[in-house]
């Protein structure tokens, strides 16, 4: 098969990281075949990153357009005027986003007239990806749901939105599609029944609609895992689905359900994606960043007082780390605050990356002159002396993040779960020499759980650095305001896992 140009259908797009991945691939002539045609998504903000994002790469080889969309990042044009200099492809980009949010089951009949009008014009291979929204099937959101009081998981619309996923397969037929979901839907049951292997059927027969739809069944593969048998593949174990970022050159521990499903008349079998030797750790792909302040949340935020708190800071963490750490360890570790921080900075540094050379060009392409999204919150004055013990611990322990229990008595929060253990790890920060915890949308919150390794800057993680360990792009904007952000990168798929599933899914067309 020539594969040619390749439809993408994104689904539950959010921000747009799968989309990003694979639209990236290059075929061996240097051509980008997968073109996105559409991208559903219904949160405002997130679609306003899809479409910010599909008008990047509509002006990115204009002559100027690079140039423009960097005048657009740092706040020289506004997004009606750079829209207005390329009005052809800001209405294309609004198109593909089918020009506001929209939601899959609320909005269906315009969604599917979409793709059908796509479909028509479109006479190569075509592929739809996605994945439906985990809160349902995600360990932290049933525990929520088991607090819900008459909660029934069979009436939560959310465990079966897999189901409009199944209904736009129907209608594209699409040669390969690629489904993302938590690791929680392995387990996810309804009416005491495990919901996986039912989920894993609709999607290798879904249902023809009633208008003539897909009369194709699929095959579905582990990405990770060769199956023994391509022509019927099954898996013995259902994690087999189950992909580990972090083998796969993603400086983050994020592990993700991905099914592949090809059509059963592809005559190709899809090769697995190869784990890197080496894991990629925080500090590789964060140093190079401009170090940052946090801000005060609850008092007026002046730099002086920020610096005078963290220095009182210092002198008391050095007695308390005495207490479990020997004093030539601690007076080699600087915990004084830096000077003249800034709480954002677009300001790219001089520092050399240390980057692991098969993210740095994946990072810093077409990067612009300035950093995007690199600005602080505001933290309790209390907080900021945990942090900062919390990263001093970290980095005298040799990456291991203090519990609860390794708290002294008097950086107790005023939390009744403090001392029972449910909450051991309330304060973790993401240590310089070992890849980051799962980035989720928690971030949004208070960015407890993402505290930055350097104690001297003592303050969470910002959006940015987020989308670093996400392997966003540096010149990817995320629209909306920085509650917003954070939620986008904590949901997204990592870029860098999607290109090579991509490329698997490249390989396979050419070969079929």
């Amino acid at each position: 098969m020539e594969t040619g140009e390749v439809l993408v259908i994104d689904l539950f797009a959010g921000p747009g990281g799968l989309g990003e991945g694979i639209s990236s691939v290059k075929d061996e002539s240097g051509n980008y075949p997968f073109k996105i045609g559409v991208s559903v998504e219904k949160e405002p903000s997130a679609h306003k990153t899809l479409t910010t994002r599909a008008f990047y790469r509509k002006i990115k080889a204009l002559d100027g357009g690079l140039n423009d969309y960097f005048r657009y990042v740092r706040g020289e044009l506004t997004r009606k005027e750079i829209f207005s200099l390329y009005p052809v492809q800001a209405e294309e980009a609004s198109y593909e986003t089918l020009e506001q949010p929209r939601a899959l089951g609320d909005d269906n009949e315009l969604i599917h007239a979409r793709i059908r009008e796509l479909l028509i014009t479109h006479q190569g291979p075509k592929i739809v990806i996605g994945g439906p929204p985990c809160q349902a099937y995600s360990l932290a959101g049933r525990s929520r749901n088991a607090g819900i009081k008459d909660y029934r998981a069979e009436n939560d619309n959310r465990n079966f939105l897999y189901k409009e996923y199944l209904k736009v397969l129907s209608i594209a037929q699409p040669d390969v599609f690629v489904m993302e979901n938590v690791r929680g839907i392995l387990s996810a049951k309804i009416d005491g029944k495990v919901m996986f292997p039912q989920i894993l059927e609709d999607l290798t027969n879904p249902e023809p609609l009633t208008d003539g739809g897909s009369a194709y069944k699929y095959r579905i593969f582990s990405l990770v895992v060769e199956a023994k048998d391509p022509k019927d593949p099954k898996y013995p174990d259902s994690s087999d689905f189950l992909i580990r970022s972090e083998h796969y050159g993603v400086p983050q521990a994020r592990h993700r359900v991905i099914l592949l499903g090809v059509r059963q008349d592809i005559t190709g079998v899809p090769d697995i994606i190869s784990p890197i030797t080496k894991t990629v750790t925080v500090e590789q792909v964060l140093s190079d960043l401009p170090p940052l302040r946090s801000g005060f949340s609850k008092q007026k935020d002046l730099q002086k007082d920020w610096e005078r708190q963290v220095s009182k800071n210092a002198k008391i963490l050095k007695h308390m780390l005495k207490n479990q750490f020997a004093i030539e360890a601690i007076d080699n570790l600087n915990l004084e605050p830096m000077s003249g921080l800034m709480r954002q900075s677009s300001h790219l540094t001089e520092v050399e990356n240390n980057i692991p050379p098969h993210l740095e060009d994946w990072y810093l392409d077409n990067r612009p002159d300035c950093v995007l999204n690199h600005a602080t919150r505001g933290h309790m004055t209390s907080d900021l002396l945990r942090y900062a013990f919390s990263a001093a611990y970290t980095k005298l322990s040799g990456g291991t993040s203090p519990k609860a229990r390794d708290f002294p008595a008097e950086l107790a929060p005023e939390h009744e779960n403090w001392d029972t253990g449910s909450h051991a790890d309330r304060f973790r920060t993401q240590a310089a020499n070992k890849f980051a915890t799962t980035v989720t949308s928690h971030i949004s919150k208070d960015g407890h759980y993402f505290i930055h390794y350097d104690p001297q800057q003592c303050r969470s993680l910002t959006v940015r650095e987020a989308a670093r360990l996400q392997t966003f792009p540096d010149n990817y904007l995320f629209e909306g305001n920085r509650t917003q952000q954070y939620v986008q990168v904590g949901n997204a798929v990592p870029p860098y896992l999607a290109q090579q599933i991509g490329k698997v899914v490249l390989g396979l067309l050419s070969r079929s």
